[in-house]
């Protein structure tokens, strides 16, 4: 079985040098078109995957994911959900489980160009707990963030899992 556009770009980012992650990170907060660094990096990582396949995920989630995976490179792990990877991560946090609770509820009402940093927050928390993302998951759910119905997944998963339950 082939691997999926979104695998694709996961498996690209995830064979990223530290030097071109150094350079993805210093567009953290940053659009595509800022800077013309970031932009060239961007559009060898993604283009070619985009002429591919029209099921690459789209340029603005892409950047996103990019820069998020710069900023915390997370081992990829599939079914490891972002959701439930920050439930299982609250207690490394730092935070009360009231106030991890609540800047998660906030992250679902954002909009996705407002979004990176509530990510940068979660994945921090990730990083620092469960250390293990499905990154294509991840992507995937950003691909249709307008829709409800992913933000409502987010909930639940996060609401129904269990820090101590290693299958989410």
């Amino acid at each position: 079985m082939s691997a999926s556009a979104t695998e694709q770009f996961i498996g690209v980012l995830s064979n990223l040098k530290p030097g071109d992650l150094g350079l993805l990170r210093t567009h953290s907060g940053q659009g595509l078109d800022e800077t013309v660094s970031g932009f060239d990096l961007f559009a060898g990582l993604w283009w070619p995957l985009r002429q591919k396949s029209q099921r690459a995920p789209r340029r603005e989630v892409a950047w996103l994911i990019t820069k998020l995976y710069a900023y915390r490179p997370i081992p990829h792990v599939p079914g490891r959900t972002f959701a439930c990877q920050v439930r299982r991560s609250r207690t490394g946090s730092g935070l009360s489980e009231a106030a991890i609770q609540n800047r998660f509820d906030h992250l679902l009402l954002l909009p996705l160009d407002k979004i990176e940093p509530a990510l940068q927050w979660a994945l921090g928390c990730i990083a620092s707990g469960a250390n293990t993302l499905d990154w294509t998951q991840f992507t995937d759910d950003l691909s249709i963030w307008e829709r409800e119905s992913t933000r409502l997944k987010w909930a639940n998963e996060y609401l129904n899992s269990n820090e101590r339950e290693p299958s989410c």
